[in-house]
């Protein structure tokens, strides 16, 4: 046996060894971190952490708590009822109806607010004269309080309202309708006015995404003989994706919490009605108002736990792929 495959081996071993050991430090780095990482990232998050606690998590607890009780909303509950209140929730017709409310607006708002926002955003990214004052105006009913909005609506919208008499002054006065209290277009009443709130937001959203879209793509693709519509199609909305992805997010939650504008313009009796009506009004009424607290307070805790749901299966299959190399730092 000669000393060259002796060598040969050793050196195979000790390259084994270095690897093995090198191996060994990789999956031992991301536990290395020093006490000093350890108190710095105590000291940074652990505010954010108690706070998170004490007005998120403790509430939903004692939610959950006085909804197993018939309370009127002061002093100690003592009139345990289990999970009366409860199955009372999922099995009442109203609730199933104002469930049914949330989705169509929840669907109807993706569907209405996204692509109106989008093309305005695409259109508003090219440079024109206007462009900024344009912007302002846009975003404008995004940053009028609801209760404003809600008001300003509700009498422009009544039967002898603005609305009615502008279409009959230009001769539409047949389209003239009872825009709230009509449940064949109540909803789309609601729809309209939620578009005109909110698409402004969507739409500073997507510009500020557009921003991040390096420019040398699109003037490749110039070059290349593309079209403006052909650049925004291939190039502009696949890399817009995350952010319209969030975007989304937010406008499902915030469906589902939808309260003061509806409960604003259509009050809580015609809501119901005219088939506006949500799950958080349905909450007030049934609960505040009624002065059945308990009852009220367990149905937060399923509108909570409805929201929770839909925001864990979102982050899940929808998410994922645009929070994992935030989360992980881009390793596998």
């Amino acid at each position: 046996m000669s000393a060259l495959p002796v060598l040969n081996g050793g050196s195979k071993a000790a390259g084994g060894a270095r690897s093995s050991r090198s191996r060994g430090r990789k999956t031992k780095e991301p536990s290395m971190i020093g006490r000093r990482e350890r108190l710095e990232i105590a000291v940074l998050s652990g505010p954010a952490i108690l706070m998170f606690l004490a007005f998120v998590i403790f509430p939903v607890i004692m939610a959950a708590y006085y909804g197993f009780f018939k309370w009127k909303g002061y002093g100690v509950p003592t009139d345990f009822v289990g999970l009366k209140n409860y199955v009372t929730i999922l099995t009442d017709p109203e609730f199933h109806a104002v469930l049914g409310h949330n989705a169509i607006i929840l669907v109807a708002s993706l569907l209405l607010q996204g692509p109106i926002a989008l093309l305005l955003a695409l259109l508003l990214n090219k440079k024109m004269r206007g462009q900024s004052v344009i912007r302002v105006l846009i975003f404008i009913p995004y940053v009028i309080s609801e209760v404003i909005a809600g008001t300003a609506w509700s009498l422009l919208l009544q039967t002898q309202g603005g609305v009615n008499r502008l279409l009959q002054d230009i001769g539409l006065g047949n389209l003239a309708n009872d825009w709230i209290s009509n449940p064949k277009i109540a909803m789309w009443t609601l729809m309209g006015i939620l578009t005109w709130k909110y698409v402004g937001f969507a739409v500073i959203i997507f510009l500020a995404g557009m921003q991040g879209i390096p420019t040398e793509l699109m003037e490749a693709a110039r070059v290349d003989g593309a079209s403006y519509w052909q650049i925004q199609r291939r190039i502009t909305i696949p890399l817009l994706g995350p952010t319209i992805r969030m975007w989304a997010f937010l406008s499902i939650i915030g469906s589902l919490q939808l309260f003061d504008l509806v409960y604003i313009i259509w009050g809580q009796y015609v809501a119901s009605t005219a088939g506006t009506s949500t799950m958080a009004t349905y909450m007030v009424v049934n609960g505040r108002l009624a002065g059945n607290f308990g009852y009220g307070n367990a149905v937060a805790v399923v509108v909570f736990i409805i929201s929770l749901i839909i925001a864990l299966l979102y982050q899940r299959f929808v998410l994922r792929r645009d929070t994992e190399g935030a989360l992980t730092g881009g390793t596998r």
